[in-house]
């Protein structure tokens, strides 16, 4: 049986308690996991408050980076629209944030334009949402109206109505897969389009998405629209996101990817290509009297290597010959800067 402490002893260990010297590792131990506040202020140590219900799943920079992909986004699709509307569209990344889905479908108003957009390969559903204040005058531009006094009604799209809103979604879909060509070769394509937001429910409604906001002008009208990206479905690339990574991966992929197109067209381009037989002086008097049958001597030796131009530059040296019955040119190799031709 254990031995029982008696009063004195309880008392007496109550008070080391108090003092702090209670002797053995575990108390230590204790003392360095939990403190209060006040403690903490005497050690220096950062408390930092965290909310387990709006946890940041995504770092800055990764944040930065998504800014600077849907920049690019914003730019190609408002050029693409404006050469559709034949009107000066602009758009423009105006936030970047993240939330929870609820606290998203929350914020938008119904009804609305909410779109499902897949991504293959990647797993999931992003929402592109388009608010009425400017998706009512871009179908008026399509229908040929002014937008001078145009109501803005609060009803869901009708059937007409989505039929040219899907115009500027494969539109945005196609400067979307533009835009993420830097991260994963995707295929973007609409699923299906609801009025009401409360009523899609891709993620549970505490999930992390990224809710990336632009605002679009068009004339004297203005208007927002929100891409929803959920975690789970940028989880697998999250890592391409980091400024490194993202730098390298564009500059291998994008420009090569450009170059190779740019030469792909250069290739049928037509080129001057010109032999230079010689470089002499002539005097004015000489060069008015010329007639056919005369002589123009140059102090070039007959079998010298002759010069070729390309558009007016000096690439190569060579000979001056026939071949097959034409006159021909054979490259010896290219001029370099010591070469005297």
């Amino acid at each position: 049986m254990a031995e029982v402490l008696n009063q004195s002893e309880v008392d007496a260990l109550l008070a080391a308690v108090d003092a702090g010297d209670t002797p053995g590792d575990g108390a230590t131990a204790s003392s360095k996991i939990f403190s209060s506040k006040r403690d903490a202020a005497k050690k220096d140590v950062e408390i930092k408050p965290y909310d387990f219900k709006r946890p940041e799943r995504v770092s800055k920079d990764q944040m930065r980076a998504l800014e600077n992909l849907h920049e690019g986004f914003s730019r190609n699709f408002g050029a693409a629209l404006s050469g559709f509307l034949r009107t000066i569209m602009e758009v423009k990344v105006a936030t970047i944030e993240q939330m929870t889905f609820s606290e998203f479908t929350h914020s938008l108003p119904n009804p609305t334009c909410f779109n499902l957009l897949s991504c293959e390969p990647l797993e999931g559903n992003m929402c592109l949402e388009i608010s009425p204040l400017i998706i009512y005058p871009v179908i008026d531009r399509l229908l040929g109206g002014s937008n001078a006094d145009l109501f803005i009604p609060q009803r869901p799209l009708t059937a007409i109505e989505l039929r040219l809103v899907s115009k500027i979604l494969d539109r945005a879909v196609r400067a979307l897969e533009e835009a993420w060509q830097n991260i994963l070769p995707a295929k973007f394509k609409t699923e299906e389009s609801e009025s009401n937001p409360q009523l899609v429910q891709i993620v549970p409604p505490n999930e992390v998405v990224v809710v990336v906001g632009f605002e679009l002008k068009m004339g004297g009208r203005a208007g927002t629209m929100s891409l929803c990206i959920p975690y789970n479905v940028i989880e697998p690339v999250i890592e391409k996101l980091s400024n490194q990574s993202w730098a390298a991966y564009k500059r291998n992929s994008r420009y090569d990817a450009l170059r190779s197109r740019v030469a792909e067209h250069l290739t049928s381009a037509r080129l001057t290509v010109t032999a230079i037989l010689a470089d002499t002086t002539i005097k004015l008097n000489d060069l008015i009297h010329l007639q056919v049958g005369d002589l123009v001597l140059t102090e070039k030796p007959a079998s010298s290597p002759l010069s070729i131009e390309i558009e007016g530059r000096r690439k190569y040296i060579g000979h001056l010959g026939q071949f097959k019955g034409n006159r021909a040119f054979k490259v010896l190799r290219p001029i370099t800067p010591k070469d005297r031709v």
